[in-house]
């Protein structure tokens, strides 16, 4: 058990702290982590989303409808439940609630999933890899760009514009409102890591199969989205400190193990067994996804606290994931 815990979770903490040692000796610096994030997000994990998606069947996809409802609630449910946590009771900005969301509902399988699922199920983790990545980059991803560069706007707007008069339209009218909303959409549909998995979606419900010919060139660069992206983390903590304060901690603590809790508990109170519990259990309790960092370089967010809560996660899931292979296993 222990050899299979360390085979599937010390390539994932290797990497990060390779970074982190890397910047410590200068080797890189922040503007480094920088052009890798962008190189990661623009390029690579498009990439691998895609190839990754549309070699998925669509029979494999309806056969596994439990799995998908089960990772769907567990994801989702807890991202909706944490930003309105974070806007109704610690009166967070909208930014730092989606961030804080995202932190604790959406584990890095689209980057670290084949290295950790796979040495735990073998072939047969291909299906829960797609599954996850799917309603990671089609919901709580897509929500979270919206978010941070919706309340960019509108903060700029709110900074820049004047009171306006007696009798004037406000900034703030529905229209504009409206307006600006219906930008940002557009905006965030125009990202590569939205609209790829989108695309492959739909060519695997139109059953149409795309020749490995073709595929292979886009797994290439794909298949090192998940070490660059960590190597970047561990680049991007070293030029700051870990900050475990309690909100981090809490955040860490509702993805390493209140998420996996839930969906165990849901999926054995309804009377599901293995592989479906296993496969659910073991995918959401994976750490959470370096993809907040990014994020939070792009948008200058809550930069130091996004980076401790990568980090802080990466190393409990030593424990915790360890814990969860041990009682679904």
């Amino acid at each position: 058990m222990l050899d299979t815990i360390l085979s599937a979770l010390l390539p994932m903490v290797f990497t990060f702290l390779l970074g982190f040692v890397a910047a410590r000796r200068r080797d890189f610096g922040s503007k480094d982590a920088s052009t890798l994030n962008r190189m990661v997000l623009l390029y690579a994990v498009p990439m691998a989303l895609f190839a990754g998606t549309v070699t998925t069947s669509r029979a494999a996809l309806g056969r596994d409808i439990p799995l998908v409802i089960a990772l769907c609630v567990g994801i989702i449910g807890l991202y909706g439940v944490v930003f309105l946590l974070c806007r109704v009771a610690f009166h967070m900005q909208v930014s730092t609630s989606a961030l804080a969301a995202l932190t604790a509902s959406a584990p890095a399988v689209p980057f670290v999933g084949p290295a950790v699922l796979g040495d735990l199920f073998g072939g047969l983790s291909a299906i829960p890899i797609a599954i996850a990545s799917l309603v990671i980059n089609l919901t709580v991803v897509p929500v979270t760009i919206l978010l941070l560069t919706f309340d960019s706007t509108g903060k700029d707007s709110r900074e820049n514009s004047p009171i306006p008069r007696e009798g004037e339209h406000s900034a703030t009218s529905p229209r504009s409102s409206a307006s600006v909303f219906a930008a940002k959409l557009a905006e965030t549909i125009k990202e590569p890591i939205v609209w790829a998995p989108v695309l492959a979606f739909i060519i695997v419900l139109t059953g149409l199969r795309i020749p490995q010919l073709l595929l292979h060139p886009l797994s290439l660069l794909g298949q090192a989205s998940g070490g660059v992206a960590l190597f970047a983390c561990g680049i991007v903590l070293a030029a700051g400190k870990i900050k475990a304060n309690w909100y981090v901690l809490f955040f860490v603590f509702l993805k390493n193990i209140v998420q996996p809790a839930l969906v165990l508990g849901g999926l054995r109170w309804v009377g599901y067994g293995n592989p479906i519990v296993s496969e659910a259990v073991l995918t959401t309790a994976i750490p959470t996804m370096p993809i907040v960092i990014m994020l939070a370089l792009q948008h200058r967010i809550a930069q130091t606290e996004a980076a401790s809560a990568v980090f802080l996660s990466v190393m409990g899931s030593m424990i915790t994931m360890g814990g969860f292979i041990a009682l679904t296993r």
